[in-house]
Formats: C-alpha cells, structure tokens, sequence
C-alpha cells in the first residue's frame, strides 16, 4: 500500500495521466481561441464549450471504470461530470430563465454526486460552520435581487454547493499528516468551482463584472480539472476505507460478542447469589 501512496506523487502520475489529459487542454485551448471574449448563442458555442468536461469524462473511463467498490468514487465524478456537461449545454441558453432554471438543477445533481464522492469521513464540522457561513452570507447579499423560483433554487444550489466545498476540504487533514496531492486537487477544484458560480450569480442578479465570461469559464475548467484528478489514487483510498470498515466491524462483533458473554456471565452468578440468599433465609427460618 505504501508502494501504491509512492506510486501516486505528482511527478509519476504527470508522466502517466498527462497524454490522458492533452485532448483537455487542446479543447480549451480551442474554446478560449474562438470564445474567449464573450458567449455566443449558438450549437457551435454550445459543442466547443462542452468538449472540456467531455475530455474529462473520457479521462476518467480510461483510467479504470467498474462496478466494483473500488471505483465507487470514479463512478460518482464521472456522474458528475456528466451532469455539468447537461448544465453545460443549458446555461449556453441562460437569456431563458427556463433553460437557466434547468441547468442549475443539471449542477445541483453534479455537487451532489461531488459531495458523495468526497464522503463524510473525516467529519470536519470546523469547515462545515465556515461553508454554512459563507453560504448564508451569499444568499443575504443575493436574496433582494432574486424573483419567482429563483428565490428557492438559489438557496437550495448553494447548499449543496457549499456542502461539495465542505466535503473536499475536510479530506485535506494537513495537521494529521493524512493528506494527498490528489485530495488537494480535488480541494481546489471546489473552491474554484464556488468562486465560478459566485461570479455568475453576480454578474447575472447583481451586476456586470469585468471580464466575466474568462473569469468563469477559466475557474470553471480548472475546477472540473482538480475535481477530475482526484480520481488518479482514488482505488487506494477506496481500499484503505474499506479495510478500516472491516476493522471497525471486526471490533463491533467483538465487543457484542464480549457483552453477550458478559451478560451470560452476570445472569448466571445473579441466579447462583439469589439461591444462595435464598437458601440462607430458608437456614434463618428454620432456626
């Protein structure tokens, strides 16, 4: 195992996975030659802004995919990614609120399958006040700009937004020594995918920002990128979660087992000490 953690350094997994990851950079590459100014609405604008996410996808079904616990995470960034590719494809259409409305719900299942991915342990409540801060803080600052649905999907997205943000930095444990470059990465690509969704709240309720359209899509690819490479050593976590699963079990099914012969232990000596008391006061009686 401590062969595979090795294995997994930046430098190694650069000369593995980076051939994997050139249709990625040629295609943004690409989107930010012809689109890099501005957003256009049309089918062309809507297959080169989609053609990242869909390298990506591609990037993760040929670095391994099963239906095996061990690639339990790659499933669910890869439904992710699949998801923000649909939200994609919508939001090229956000002059409609109805197509805005519907990729928003596309992002609100890809933070959820995110959020999944990343898992629950270590728990990290610390974040999870911080993320509920800054989440509550948005939705103030949005809410007087907001109308008709929008008043609650906002706060909805941004829940689950923020719990995705939660999730990824508390696998980064620097304190414990436990972290990884790939977790990192994952780490910043939420972040960065908080800061692009925040820009496109305030440039499309509040404001126009300068330079919107680079600022959100760059983030936005870099955020699915860091997401996406967090899968390199996902296996291995994978494995050391279930091995520690196995050992929480083990010791379940011993301390039951302990109990259990505990209980059978006391009710036992409880009956022996009853006869014996019972028997004494039978003694007592009878003289």
């Amino acid at each position: 195992m401590y062969q595979a953690r090795e294995n997994a350094k930046p430098l190694t997994v650069l000369k593995s996975v980076g051939p994997k990851l050139v249709p990625f950079f040629k295609t943004v590459a690409v989107f930010f030659v012809l689109f890099g100014q501005d957003s256009k609405v049309s089918v062309f604008y809507c297959i080169v802004k989609c053609l990242p996410v869909i390298s990506l996808i591609i990037f993760v079904l040929l670095h391994g995919m099963n239906l095996s616990e061990y690639y339990r995470y790659s499933r669910r960034i890869l439904i992710g990614l699949i998801f923000s590719c649909f939200g994609d494809a919508f939001l090229v259409y956000n002059e409609n609120y109805m197509y805005f409305e519907l990729g928003l719900l596309m992002f609100a299942i890809a933070q959820i399958e995110y959020a999944r991915a990343f898992g629950w342990r270590p728990l990290n409540p610390y974040a999870g006040v911080t993320f509920t801060i800054l989440g509550s803080v948005v939705f103030l600052y949005l809410k007087p700009y907001l109308n008709g649905m929008m008043i609650y999907l906002l706060p909805l997205y941004l829940t689950l937004i923020c719990t995705m943000g939660w999730r990824a930095v508390a696998r980064v444990q620097f304190f414990d020594d436990l972290w990884t470059w790939t977790k990192l990465c994952g780490c910043a690509g939420a972040v960065l995918f908080i800061i692009s969704d925040l820009t496109i709240a305030i440039d499309k309720f509040i404001c126009e920002v300068p330079f919107s359209h680079t600022i959100i899509m760059f983030t936005y690819y870099a955020a699915q990128l860091g997401i996406t490479l967090s899968v390199v050593d996902s296996q291995v976590d994978e494995f050391l979660r279930m091995k520690e699963d196995v050992h929480n079990d083990w010791l379940s099914v011993c301390s039951q087992k302990m109990g259990c012969a505990f209980t059978k232990f006391y009710s036992k000596l409880s009956r022996k000490v009853e006869r014996a008391l019972s028997s004494f006061q039978q003694a007592k009686k009878i003289k």
